[in-house]
């Protein structure tokens, strides 16, 4: 991937698309993970320090460590940063809607955080005329790993074309465009997690990214068959869960914000 094309289209695309829709300041959620990490990147190069916000949100499951990584890249960035814990609006939501659970956390209880989050982010929004972007990436889009009308939220997804690996490589470029560590190395290293529930991580329900992606790449991109796929010698069982994640999903993404197309 030519990183330095990648970064250059997705900047280009988000003053396009900004100026045509009136949009002069962009608003995102930062978890202290790599893809908002980027996406934070991004949209200061596209819309100036001085016209992004980013929201931390964290709830009982989130890490320190995360809200220590995503404030220094903010500080680096030079954005506005805010913080706004979601446990109570997550506890209130326990108290008042009786079919959740206080004890056991099943995905309906995880993808309610996820939906705070997103409704904390329209609110700025539509207050403040902010431009939500959306920083899933194209390995979560496709097989359906995102919440439906929670972190999928967003006006744009500049990463949405994006495997999960090349983020990695556009991370790397972006610090090595800025010549500093503008994202730190710790985000580089820890595991991807939504952090919906105690000790997640992506890897509970996606096979390793550097091996899913190969998948994906040769499904989506290549059109290679789930017996082409195998035969390559890809895991029989793996390959199968993906596709079947792959088609599965496939209602998710006719609801979720446009992917800025690619030219790679």
């Amino acid at each position: 991937m030519n990183a330095e094309k990648i970064f250059l289209q997705v900047v280009s695309y988000l003053r396009k698309y900004a100026k045509q829709n009136n949009f002069k300041k962009a608003i995102l959620g930062l978890s202290g993970g790599i893809d908002s990490a980027v996406v934070a990147c991004l949209a200061k190069e596209a819309f100036g320090p001085e016209n992004v916000l980013a929201l931390f949100m964290p709830s009982k499951f989130t890490a320190s460590h995360n809200f220590e990584d995503s404030k220094k890249l903010a500080e680096f960035l030079n954005i506005d940063y805010e913080i706004i814990p979601i446990h109570n609006l997550f506890d209130s939501y326990l108290r008042e809607l009786k079919i959740l659970d206080k004890k056991e956390i099943s995905r309906a209880e995880e993808n309610l955080q996820s939906r705070i989050r997103s409704n904390i982010l329209m609110a700025y929004s539509n207050k403040f005329n902010y431009l939500v972007l959306s920083t899933g990436n194209k390995s979560e889009i496709m097989t359906g790993y995102f919440t439906l009308y929670g972190d999928a939220t967003g006006a744009l997804a500049p990463l949405g074309d994006i495997y999960k690996m090349q983020v990695y490589e556009l991370a790397e470029y972006i610090n090595k465009r800025n010549k500093k560590e503008i994202i730190p190395k710790k985000i580089f290293e820890k595991k991807p997690s939504a952090e919906l529930k105690h000790n997640q991580t992506d890897q509970d329900t996606l096979p390793a990214y550097p091996l899913l992606d190969k998948i994906l790449g040769l499904y989506l991109d290549k059109n290679k068959s789930e017996k082409q796929i195998i035969k390559a010698g890809f895991d029989s069982k793996t390959v199968k869960k993906v596709i079947q994640m792959v088609k599965d999903s496939e209602f998710k993404r006719t609801q979720i914000p446009k992917a800025i197309p690619l030219e790679f």
